[in-house]
C-alpha cells in the first residue's frame, strides 16, 4: 500500500467507510485550517528572511567614518579623510553627511528641533564599496596616520546580529509548519480511530465475508488520505488569497515591506497539500493496522 494507489480512484473501497459524519468535517476541516496557517507561517518567514537579508547586504555594501576634531581642523581633516577614502582599492565612493542628514539620523531619539549646530557631534562620512571590498585594516592604518580623530565602522556588528536573525527565522519557519504539521498527524489519528472504532460492527461482519485487514485499512487510509488532501487544497487556496489581498508596500508602509511571496515563493505553498496527503497517508495508516489488532 502506497500513497499513489491511495490516490487512484477504487469505488469498492469507498464503500467501506462512510461517507459522512463527523469524522468526515473534522478531517477536512483540520487540513485545512492547518494548511491556511502553514501558509502564513512559510510567508512570514520568507518575508522576515528577506527583509533581514535586504537590511544586512545594504550594510554589507555601506560603511562609516566617524570623524572627530576641534572646530577649528574639522574641515580640513574631513578633506584628508575623503582623499584617503577615494584613494583606496574597493571603494566607489565616499561623501560627508550634511548637517540636515546628521539631524534626520537623530531626529527619531532626540526629536526635530535638535540644535546640531551646537553639539560637538562628530563628522560622519559614509562610503560604498564595490563587490571585491576593500582592505578594512589597512584603512583603518591610514586613517590614523592622516586623521587620528577617525574611525571606521565597517557595520561587522550590524550585519553579524541580522544574518543570525534571517537563520533563526527561517528555522522558526519550518518548526511552525513541522508543528502544524504533527498537529495535523494527531487531529486525523484521532478522527481515524474514531471511525473505525464506530464501525467495529461493519469491519467484523467484513471479516467474516472474507475481507483482509490489509484490505480494510486501505479502504480507511484513501478514505482520511483524499479528505486531508482536499481540505488542505481548501485551506492552502484561502491562504493563497489571503497573502495576495495584504496591502502592498507603499500601502502599508516599512512595518509589511516584503510581506508573503514573490515570483518562484508562490510554488511553496502548492507543496502543502500534498504534504497534508502524506501526513494524514502514515498516520491515518499506523492507525488503522493498530486498531484493527485492537478489535481482533
Amino acid at each position: 500500500m502506497n500513497l499513489l494507489s491511495i490516490l487512484a480512484p477504487d469505488r469498492q473501497a469507498d464503500r467501506v467507510v462512510p461517507p459522512s459524519g463527523h469524522t468526515a468535517w473534522l478531517t477536512q476541516f483540520t487540513a485545512a485550517a492547518m494548511a491556511f496557517l502553514a501558509v502564513f507561517a512559510l510567508a512570514l518567514s520568507l518575508a522576515a528572511g528577506r527583509l533581514a537579508d535586504r537590511w544586512s547586504d545594504a550594510l554589507e555594501r555601506t560603511a562609516t567614518v566617524r570623524l572627530s576634531a576641534p572646530e577649528d581642523q574639522i574641515d580640513l581633516q574631513t578633506a584628508a579623510v575623503l582623499e584617503v577614502l577615494t584613494t583606496t582599492p574597493g571603494i566607489t565612493s565616499a561623501r560627508a553627511l550634511s548637517d540636515d542628514e546628521q539631524r534626520a539620523l537623530l531626529e527619531p531619539w532626540f526629536g526635530p528641533d535638535l540644535p546640531v549646530d551646537a553639539l560637538p557631534l562628530p563628522r560622519l562620512i559614509e562610503l560604498t564599496e564595490d563587490g571585491a571590498g576593500y582592505d578594512a585594516e589597512g584603512l583603518r592604518q591610514r586613517l590614523a596616520a592622516e586623521a587620528p580623530g577617525a574611525v571606521l565602522d565597517d557595520h561587522t556588528r550590524w550585519r553579524r546580529p541580522l544574518a543570525v536573525a534571517a537563520d533563526r527565522l527561517r528555522l522558526l519557519g519550518l518548526l511552525s509548519i513541522g508543528l502544524i504539521a504533527a498537529a495535523t498527524a494527531a487531529m486525523i489519528t484521532l478522527a481515524a480511530n474514531a471511525a473505525l472504532a464506530a464501525n467495529a460492527q461493519v469491519i467484523r461482519v467484513l471479516r467474516l465475508v472474507g475481507a483482509r485487514d490489509a484490505y480494510i485499512a486501505r479502504a480507511f487510509v484513501r478514505r482520511f488520505t483524499l479528505r486531508a488532501l482536499s481540505g488542505a487544497a481548501i485551506g492552502t487556496a484561502l491562504g493563497m488569497i489571503g497573502v495576495a489581498l495584504l496591502p502592498s508596500t507603499e500601502a502599508a508602509g516599512s512595518f509589511l515591506t516584503g510581506l508573503g511571496f514573490t515570483g518562484a515563493g508562490w510554488i511553496l505553498p502548492l507543496t502543502l497539500p500534498p504534504l497534508a496527503a502524506l501526513v494524514a497517508f502514515l498516520a491515518t495508516r499506523a492507525s488503522a493496522f493498530r486498531k484493527l489488532r485492537e478489535l481482533t
